[in-house]
């Protein structure tokens, strides 16, 4: 297994690129639905579960800071969830802005915030309330947007009408117009590019960064714990499981050569590791 590589106070460099894990707080979920293939008597032993046999989800989301643009991914859960999705998910304080401000960026800061899918756990903040009614969480940024999610999210059939709540947490992001849907794979900067990969939602895409001789991933949901290291274990939550597998053979397959930096998006411990030739998978 690939050491862990750095706290999430901690800013990483990805050549020119600025990147650090920021946390919008955890929640927790079914186990044995978090770690879907995955038997129970092999997770257990290393995942802490509570009475109920949940295990806690962090919200790691990457920032990434390019010098011209500063760009954050996802959003987590947010702070307008009612009491009982807080007592289903015993989840915690949002946390997103105060551990922003602390890391030296307001929430005006953000140019852009890249969706990787829109279920709820990932675009609830996009929209918070400070106090004043509900407002964008990241009033200047453009919100990074897979059409065929978007698509989804408005037009869900039964197979995913539980995962989003379009009206709670995206109908003020649709006013305001500060999105842009995008089509496939694309590039938002020179260092920083989305990849349509579907399998977890018709629509979810990873973030890929290069920059110097660095290259860096944040595979979201298909990568959220160090378990899912391994290309055949997924969540019961995949729409498309062999694309999950797929695209995550090919994401440790280009990072092994080059030493590069895979980010974990709901890891308690371990946010960040280096995949490297003595990687078993």
């Amino acid at each position: 297994m690939p050491n862990r590589v750095e706290e999430e106070d901690r800013v990483v460099r990805i050549g020119a690129v600025k990147s650090r894990i920021v946390s919008a707080g955890y929640f927790w979920s079914d186990g044995g639905a978090a770690m879907g293939i995955l038997p129970r008597a092999i997770w257990e032993r290393n995942v802490e579960v509570d009475e109920k046999h949940r295990i806690r989800m962090d919200f790691n989301l990457l920032l990434l800071d390019t010098g011209k643009k500063v760009f954050l991914v996802d959003t987590g859960l947010g702070n307008r969830i009612s009491e009982k999705e807080k007592k289903i998910f015993k989840a915690s304080e949002f946390t997103l802005v105060d551990n922003l401000e602390e890391v030296g960026y307001s929430r005006e800061d953000i140019d852009g915030v890249i969706m990787t899918h829109l279920h709820f756990d990932h675009a609830g903040g996009v929209i918070s309330d400070f106090g004043n009614g509900d407002e964008l969480t990241f009033p200047n940024a453009i919100h990074y947007i897979q059409e065929v999610e978007w698509t989804t999210v408005r037009h869900p059939d039964e197979l995913n009408a539980s995962a989003y709540q379009f009206d709670h947490q995206l109908r003020l992001l649709e006013e305001s117009e500060q999105f842009r849907l995008v089509n496939g794979d694309v590039n938002l900067t020179p260092e920083i590019r989305l990849i349509l990969a579907g399998g977890h939602s018709n629509g979810f895409q990873v973030v890929r960064v290069e920059s110097g001789e660095e290259i860096a991933y944040y595979g979201g949901d298909i990568f959220p714990q160090k378990e899912h290291l391994r290309p055949s274990v997924t969540s019961a939550y995949e729409v498309d499981r062999t694309r999950s597998f797929r695209y995550k053979r090919m994401i440790l397959d280009e990072l092994r050569p080059v030493r590069g930096l895979l980010f974990l998006a709901h890891d308690k411990d371990v946010k960040s590791v280096r995949i490297d030739e003595q990687f078993p998978w």
